[in-house]
């Protein structure tokens, strides 16, 4: 298991840095439970700042949850890449998620008029789940099914695993081009490493604390960026078409990625980029930094007109992640457009229940789980064969009867919201 940030790459000046490589389950609870906790995590854990003893329990959290994902990586991605096969020759689905969730929808919702802010909506939503899918998948659904241009597909450089781990896609619509980020994978345990992770860090030209975990998967402390970097393709698609706009986009870590992308251009100056900069849209995206950083994005949004919208559904969790405690300090920014179980949407500084547990609401919760379990049957009499969900995505919804949350981050919901909901 590699180290976060290998020796080759420079360190920001302020960081908390967790190295679970360098230790194992017994280094962990015995570094938990000695007083002198300091000297007994000092190699693997690495900080400028003193950690505080009430903070200790949320960092070894951290910790504790990224090695058991590491003990798990190999069977995890053999039982999906195994599952992956078997459900291509049953019912020939594309991949898992695409089975996992049967929304066989490809099309683009034909009742929004193009170039507005529900276009660039509903298109981020629908981009976002095609980011999901195989390259050659893609490229079929831009160039056939949505008459686009397919720009290509992307991957950045992660230092932690010395490989590239996180994707993206890019395509053209007229004169604007959009960048799709793909979001966790369920049977990627290092994906889930990376949102388990809560190192955070300074980056230059950047005010505020941001989740190095996010950061190091976009490739931004790398020292060496591979040649298919979207920055770079991006940048000369611009330069060559000075009409050409940009929307950034992506679901649950994609979301965060996308964030970041845009606060990448800030970093490095790219200000040709920022002025063409159309807007960033997430959807489930968890949080990416601390109060500063966000206070210091939103104005670097107004001064280059950026749009900036977090969809949230309902009682997802992801968006609730990590936790907005004085431990962590992390906090979102930007428009949010929160939307309960009836497609209701409204804007809101903070979704509701902003760190998701609450006592009060365990029983609602569990209604509303109930709720989209017979609405699942109600929408395709409502609305079409377009909203019809599948077996499996039923028995998820069911699922949630006992961990209410979990199904309200699929993008199922969040299409819907883009194509119902009024904002």
């Amino acid at each position: 298991m590699m180290d976060p940030i290998s020796s080759n790459a420079e360190k920001p000046r302020k960081y908390l840095e967790l190295k679970p490589g360098r230790t194992n389950i017994l280094g962990i609870l015995r570094a938990l439970s000695s007083h002198d906790y300091t000297e007994e995590c000092k190699d693997f854990i690495e900080s400028k700042d003193e950690i505080m003893a009430e903070h200790r329990w949320v960092v070894f959290a951290s910790i504790l949850a990224q090695k058991l994902l590491h003990y798990i990586d190999k069977p995890l991605s053999l039982l999906g890449s195994g599952l992956e096969m078997f459900l291509n020759i049953l019912c020939n689905a594309t991949n898992f998620h695409t089975f996992f969730f049967r929304d066989s929808r490809v099309d683009l919702d034909k009742k929004v008029e193009p170039g507005t802010k529900k276009y660039f909506a509903s298109l981020s939503a629908m981009a976002s789940k095609l980011a999901y899918e195989n390259d050659h998948y893609i490229k079929n659904i831009v160039e056939n099914t949505w008459k686009m241009e397919f720009l290509g597909s992307y991957s950045f450089w992660d230092e932690r695993y010395k490989g590239d781990t996180t994707q993206a896609f890019l395509f053209r619509d007229s004169g604007t081009i959009t960048v799709a980020f793909r979001g966790t994978e369920p049977f990627n345990a290092k994906d889930w490493m990376t949102d388990f992770d809560i190192s955070w860090c300074k980056l230059p030209n950047l005010k505020g604390r941001v989740h190095c975990g996010f950061v190091k998967a976009l490739g931004l402390l790398a020292t060496d960026h591979n040649q298919d970097c979207p920055y770079a393709t991006i940048a000369q698609l611009l330069r060559s078409n000075h009409a050409t706009r940009l929307v950034v986009t992506g679901h649950s870590l994609g979301g965060a990625l996308a964030v970041l992308f845009a606060s990448g251009l800030v970093m490095h100056g790219e200000d040709e980029l920022m002025e063409r900069l159309e807007g960033v849209y997430t959807f489930g995206q968890p949080r990416v930094g601390d109060a500063r950083f966000g206070e210091f994005m939103e104005e670097r949004f107004r001064a280059w007109g950026v749009e900036y919208y977090r969809f949230v559904y309902n009682y997802d969790i992801v968006p609730r992640l990590p936790f907005d405690t004085n431990a962590l300090m992390f906090k979102h920014f930007g428009r949010c457009i929160y939307i309960n179980s009836l497609y209701e949407a409204k804007i809101v500084e903070e979704e509701p229940l902003k760190n998701y547990f609450d006592l009060w609401s365990m029983v609602s919760k569990r209604v509303d789980a109930m709720w989209e379990v017979v609405r699942s049957f109600l929408l395709p009499r409502m609305f079409g064969p377009d909203y019809k969900e599948g077996f499996v995505l039923l028995m998820f919804r069911m699922f949630g009867l006992l961990f209410p949350g979990l199904p309200d981050h699929g993008l199922q919901d969040y299409i819907n919201s883009t194509r119902l909901s009024t904002y």
